[in-house]
């Protein structure tokens, strides 16, 4: 099923996506992604809501990669309401973006490992705030704290946009855009495949 509200018989209805969609190697997606993703470190994780199969979506700091860098890591307490959507459905959603309106959006398949020494390997003492210290002993915040549970992303495809002009340059080609009508040429916008990840993932 798809949705159309136009008719522009032979030429593109889309001229945006048609002047900015690359398709480099594999290996020049990726690891440009990564380091969107590294560089930007905050992104909004959408989930299923468990009892009611809306959407939520939530401000998350990624704590880590993993699967050759394309899989992401994320800290979370185990009682709270993500956890809850993600034993429900593990089909999730990344959202990265900057400032600059570039972005990324990364579907995939998630995990809650409560392992320690996993929890450990990505611990940051910054959960401690996070966290709070009920005082018994246990649930400190620590990195023996049980609450404290990861949230493994294994990425299953990805779309994202990323600058390839400056931002004088952007605003140049808006400006032509504008007088010309022309789609401006400033972002390279790019997918990455199931299969294209999971070849990435398994080198």
């Amino acid at each position: 099923m798809s949705y159309s509200n136009a008719d522009t018989g032979s030429k593109n209805a889309d001229p945006y996506t048609a002047k900015n969609l690359e398709d480099p190697s594999t290996e020049e997606k990726v690891q440009d992604l990564i380091k969107f993703a590294e560089k930007n470190k905050f992104c909004l994780m959408t989930t299923r809501i468990a009892d009611s199969g809306l959407l939520a979506t939530r401000c998350m700091a990624l704590a880590g990669k993993e699967g050759n860098g394309i899989d992401f890591v994320f800290h979370s307490n185990s009682e709270s309401g993500k956890t809850d959507d993600l034993e429900g459905d593990n089909d999730i959603n990344l959202g990265f973006l900057s400032s600059s309106g570039e972005w990324a959006s990364i579907s995939g398949k998630a995990s809650i490992v409560s392992d320690r020494e996993a929890v450990k390997k990505h611990y940051s003492p910054a959960l401690k705030a996070w966290m709070g210290d009920l005082g018994d002993g246990v649930h400190d915040g620590g990195p023996d704290d049980p609450r404290i549970v990861l949230i493994r992303v294994k990425a299953v495809t990805a779309q994202y946009a990323i600058s390839q002009a400056t931002a004088i340059g952007q605003a140049v080609e808006l400006v032509k855009g504008v007088v010309t009508g022309s789609a401006p040429n400033v972002n390279k916008l790019r997918h990455l495949s199931e299969s294209e990840i999971s070849q990435w993932r398994s080198k």
